[in-house]
């Protein structure tokens, strides 16, 4: 297949009820379907595959023209599909076709709800592995992800370094900082919070705590852009006395232009994500803390990793970048590259095309 070649999803099931998943909490899944893309050719000697891990709210479909990260992956590009297999899976937990809480339980024929385990990106990475092994493929070219993507490329890159000649982690942090945690933690809240929550069985009761997940989706949202660059897109007119209403109602109501754009990110994530995989997710992300399992002085790690990050990015900043950095120095990592790119763009600026972006990437994936 060549890198330009309309792609759709493909599915396989990787763990099956007598190969179940063990997972980090001690418990046991199966059946793990896994939705996944791939796109290019795999060279005769598999040496050619790059790995694309996706953040939270994304999915399996990341190449030019439509998909998430298309300033990256696609023809001609960084992540160059006509040079690289490149393989994109929807990670485990998610809900765009592998397997998540808002799956159907086998074992009871209803969806998972809150009985669906919880998980580690350690668990996300164990099937990444299995999928490249379904593949063919025994070691990468390199692995490449930003945000919650970089994470569980940080993950793998400590698991088995054997699998990863390079490793490409991008807006990442190998722990949150506790206003992370508070941010994921109120975003939780007004999802738990909604009436139509249900106790996580609302789709047994044909409804979607969608007022809860709209407002972790605003909040989150505001952590993702910058503060210049939120004020160079959205500044507001100055007040009109008499454009004022006596009507509480409609002086509440959103008027501004950032509350129009929050309205829309709302409301187009409402049609595309499930409330139970943002509550796994963002869960995942605040027990992350690989460090702290690999300690410094064991054997050296035979990688190549760059850690890019943003100098306006307030959510995973270059703080963030230069911790994970150090943590994989202090580990005997084969070599360590560290850029900060200058943008207004905020944390969204991994999804991008920002200055330096796309030829700092092209270097990090090397010949």
């Amino acid at each position: 297949m060549d890198g330009t070649a309309a792609v759709t999803t493909q599915r396989v099931v990787l763990f099956a009820g007598d190969d179940p998943l063990a997972l980090t909490c001690g418990r046991v899944l199966a059946p793990v379907e896994v939705a996944f893309t791939t796109h290019g050719t795999l060279a005769a000697d598999a040496s050619n595959a790059v790995f694309v891990c996706h953040a939270l709210t994304g999915d399996a479909h990341a190449a030019a023209p439509d998909g998430w990260w298309r300033t990256l992956v696609g023809p001609g590009l960084p992540v160059d599909t006509d040079r690289f297999f490149v393989i994109t899976p929807n990670l485990l937990g998610g809900c765009r076709g592998t397997t998540g809480p808002s799956s159907v339980d086998p074992a009871t024929g209803r969806p998972y709800g809150l009985d669906f385990p919880p998980l580690t990106i350690a668990d996300l990475v164990a099937v990444h592995r299995r999928l490249l092994r379904h593949l063919g493929v025994t070691r990468l070219h390199a692995a490449i992800g930003g945000s919650l993507g970089g994470m569980q490329v940080l993950q793998w890159l400590l698991d088995r370094p054997d699998e990863v000649a390079r490793a490409v982690m991008i807006g990442a942090s190998a722990r949150l900082s506790a206003q992370n945690v508070a941010l994921s933690a109120a975003a939780r809240g007004a999802i738990l919070a909604d009436p139509d929550f249900r106790d996580g069985r609302y789709l047994e009761h044909g409804v979607r705590p969608g007022a809860g997940l709209a407002t972790a989706r605003r909040l989150a949202h505001v952590t993702y852009l910058s503060e210049h660059g939120m004020q160079r897109r959205f500044a507001a007119p100055a007040a009109d006395p008499a454009a004022s209403t006596p009507d509480a109602r409609a002086w509440l109501a959103s008027r501004l232009p950032v509350e129009h754009y929050l309205d829309h990110q709302a409301e187009e994530f409402l049609g595309r994500f499930d409330a139970l995989s943002y509550l796994y997710l963002s869960r995942v992300m605040d027990d992350f803390d690989p460090f702290a399992q690999v300690a410094p002085g064991g054997p050296d790690l035979s990688v190549d990793a760059t850690v890019i990050s943003f100098d306006s990015d307030w959510r995973f900043g270059p703080e963030h970048g230069a911790r994970l950095a150090a943590g994989l120095r202090e580990r005997g990592t084969r070599s360590v590259r560290e850029l900060v790119l200058e943008t207004d763009a905020g944390h969204d600026a991994f999804l991008l095309d920002v200055p330096g972006y796309r030829e700092a990437v092209t270097a990090a994936l090397g010949d």
